[in-house]
């Protein structure tokens, strides 16, 4: 157990560990499809096949993030605001860019705040593992040893720094003015955004046994949603930090503790009214941000983003596979399997196509209407581990060594319809 704790299978899911990450993934973890069948303890990693491509990406640009997450469960990933991209390796670096160009703007080093680490000194590392977000003005990530620090967004300069009780290994959240952070212990915080003066803390309950991982909060309409590792997704008030409602979706199972993890590990999305929320063992629901009152529920299970464009949810599942399902009932519109087991990321969405990373540094191009794989195109061989961050119709991918590349989607070709 302390091992699961400490590591995510998918950070074996690489080289010759392939085959032991998909035994984790598929049969320690729980055999998961569609409608959760029972399925083979031992599932080999697909092999790609030739894609009749339609187009051929465009890299804008590639710049380095220091050393990347290297082998390491890792959601850092890159973020866009004040016309810049910022991004961060988990040795400390955290570098800005200039979206169009790639030109680094500034650059700082979490590991030595101080300045004090001389020539023979070798560089401990700073543990980053939540974020980066940006507002107010500054840009804010978290580490695994409970720190979050909060960056000038235009100089790197850091602003504050704050301990918090556990580890930070997802993206804080951020509105009218209160940063929100919630860490694996099951603390979370308001902060003000200014200063990092703590607001109001709520101490959650944690089971013995969780996924290696947390859900980051979302603010919206005066509340906080987050996902819990016992299942529910749950409304907090932004302002005192105050319980509203709680809503049960994960479905324990089976006789041990293992068999019953049923985090719900991603973020939940807010669509208009309703929030869209995964388990990491049940299922994916639609639920009224109001009241909490389910309005549909289906067997999915996932801890990765889902992502929602109009009236359809995309979500990968936990063998790799990828689903379109219809937002107002849940049903499901199309699957595509021939990425089973390849440690997919969570789906992007760009112009007419859905896309998700592998654990060989591919990145997918799907057809938003068919499912079908319509293009390819290999960042680096070390991986990627987090949903690609879109902006103004440009992907911004980050590989595990650290290769950060802004790529674009041709628009005169288009899948036709």
């Amino acid at each position: 157990m302390a091992f699961y704790k400490q590591k995510s299978a998918l950070i074996l899911a690489k080289k010759h560990h392939k085959l032991l990450a998909v035994f984790l993934l598929s049969g320690v973890l729980f055999s998961c499809s569609s409608t959760d069948d029972e399925v083979d303890d031992v599932e080999l990693v697909a092999e790609l096949t030739q894609v009749d491509s339609q187009f051929e990406a465009k890299v804008l640009w590639q710049e380095n993030v220091g050393d990347g997450s290297e082998d390491y469960f890792s959601r850092l990933k890159p973020v866009s605001a004040y016309g810049n991209i910022y991004s961060a390796s988990r040795s400390g670096d955290v570098i800005a860019f200039e979206a169009k160009t790639g030109d680094k703007l500034w650059q700082a080093d979490l590991s030595d705040i101080n300045g004090e680490r001389n020539f023979w000194d070798s560089k401990t590392s700073a543990l980053l593992s939540g974020g980066p977000i940006a507002g107010s003005n500054k840009v804010f990530i978290g580490s695994e040893n409970g720190k979050l620090f909060a960056l000038d967004a235009q100089t790197g300069d850091v602003v504050w720094q704050v301990t918090i009780k556990g580890e930070v290994i997802n993206a804080p959240a951020i509105d009218s003015g209160i940063v929100v952070v919630n860490s694996a212990s099951g603390i979370m915080m308001g902060l003000n955004a200014e200063d990092g003066k703590v607001l109001w803390t709520v101490e959650q309950d944690v089971p013995a046994l969780t996924l290696r991982g947390i859900s980051a909060p979302v603010i919206a309409s005066g509340g906080v949603v987050i996902g819990s590792g016992k299942g529910s997704v749950d409304v907090y008030l932004l302002e005192k930090g105050q319980q509203g409602w709680s809503t049960e979706i994960g479905e324990t199972a089976g006789s041990t503790e293992l068999e019953r993890v049923i985090d719900v590990d991603s973020t939940p999305v807010i669509f208009g009214d309703k929030i869209y929320a995964v388990s990491s063992r049940g299922n994916l629901a639609a639920i009224e941000l109001k009241s909490g009152r389910i309005l549909w529920k289906r067997q999915y299970s996932s801890y990765r983003q889902i992502a929602i464009y109009r009236n359809t949810i995309f979500l990968t599942n936990l063998r790799g596979h990828v689903f379109a399902i219809d937002r107002v009932n849940g049903i499901e519109r199309w699957s595509n399997l021939a990425l089973t087991n390849r440690g997919v990321t969570g789906p992007a969405i760009i112009d007419d196509y859905v896309v998700v990373g592998d654990f060989e540094g591919y990145l997918h191009w799907l057809s938003q209407e068919s499912g079908e794989i319509v293009a390819r195109h290999q960042v680096d061989g070390s991986g990627l581990h987090s949903t690609p961050t879109v902006v103004n119709n440009i992907l911004f991918s980050q590989s595990r060594d650290g290769d950060l590349q802004a790529i674009a989607t041709p628009n005169i070709l288009k899948v036709e319809k």
